[in-house]
């Protein structure tokens, strides 16, 4: 009999990329961790860990292996479902993720709306960055997540995870209220070559969707001045210090003298966000009823 905790710290290792974070991550020494190891390797007769310069990889049994893990994982996810019956109402407690703009826009009005309709439910809201946020989950120390679509998003058959597309956040042109552009319904995208730009940080998401969706219509955005949090992308535009792409979704103060100009082309340029939950467990009561709530709030959010 294969021990199940043991194929958990191989998926664990397969998730993090070394033995080291994963035996972080599960609060195991490396040496426990490898160890662990070792004996699953031992029980079933095949190497699962090979030297790979200072450190190891999975072997080709492991990958074999773990696809069978996270199938195991996804039963017991659905088998604690069925036990505890799938008509049940929403009780408990629900631990939600997401990043800044998500938790204001749709966690929050969504834990205050689970709360009125389900009082038997705890919703737990934990801001995190994306990445951080998948890490939470497959652990297991949350039980739902919102994430932005990257290349380093989960791919559709990652057997780990259950994605579901929640919606599309159009990206606007913001410029400076006296900006030449600011009167316009709508603007092409190409007609801000030459403009000084207000960036995301390179290691961002954002990032890439700006780079992304400039070249895609033949140039490079340029600029001097680089933020993370959109109210400093804004405040910096207010300065005439640039234009800037911006998510819809995201809240500006209307203090600031900026003014969001759509942008034109089919399909115009956005972002797509996306619920997670670890495979099998989509259809627990309260995950079901948080992702339903969240479809409703989320067409408010770019209308």
């Amino acid at each position: 009999m294969i021990d199940l905790r043991r194929l958990r710290i191989l998926r664990a290792v397969a998730h993090h990329g070394t033995v080291t974070a994963a035996a972080e991550a599960l609060h195991f020494t490396p040496s426990a961790a490898s160890q662990q190891i070792r004996q699953l390797s031992k029980e079933l007769d095949v190497p699962l860990l090979e030297p790979q310069g200072r450190g190891v990889r999975l072997t080709p049994a492991a990958r074999s292996l773990l696809g069978h893990a996270d199938t195991i994982q996804a039963l017991w996810e659905r088998a604690e479902i069925e036990m505890r019956g799938l008509e049940a109402e929403p009780a408990g407690t629900l631990r939600v993720a997401g990043f800044p703009v998500v938790l204001t826009r749709l966690l929050a009005p969504m834990a205050a709306a689970l709360r009125t309709e389900y009082p038997r439910l705890e919703v737990e809201i934990l801001e995190s960055e994306p990445g951080d946020s998948l890490d939470l989950l497959f652990r297991g120390d949350i039980d739902l997540t919102v994430v932005e679509a990257a290349p380093s998003t989960p791919s559709l058959d990652d057997t780990r995870f259950d994605q579901a597309p929640l919606f599309d956040d159009p990206l606007d042109l913001v410029v400076e209220r006296g900006h030449r552009l600011a009167g316009r319904q709508s603007v092409p995208l190409v007609e801000t070559a030459r403009e000084s730009w207000i960036l995301p940080r390179p290691d961002t998401t954002c990032h890439a969707h700006v780079m992304t969706a400039c070249g895609a219509v033949g140039f490079t955005p340029q600029g001097r001045h680089q933020a993370v949090e959109w109210s400093s992308v804004a405040a910096l535009v207010a300065h005439g210090l640039g234009v800037a792409l911006v998510p819809r979704s995201a809240d500006l103060s209307p203090q600031l003298p900026v003014t969001r100009v759509p942008l034109e082309g089919s399909p115009a340029p956005a972002r797509s966000l996306l619920t997670f939950t670890r495979a099998g467990a989509r259809e627990r009561p309260a995950i079901a009823a948080a992702v339903a709530e969240l479809e409703r709030l989320a067409p408010g959010l770019v209308a």
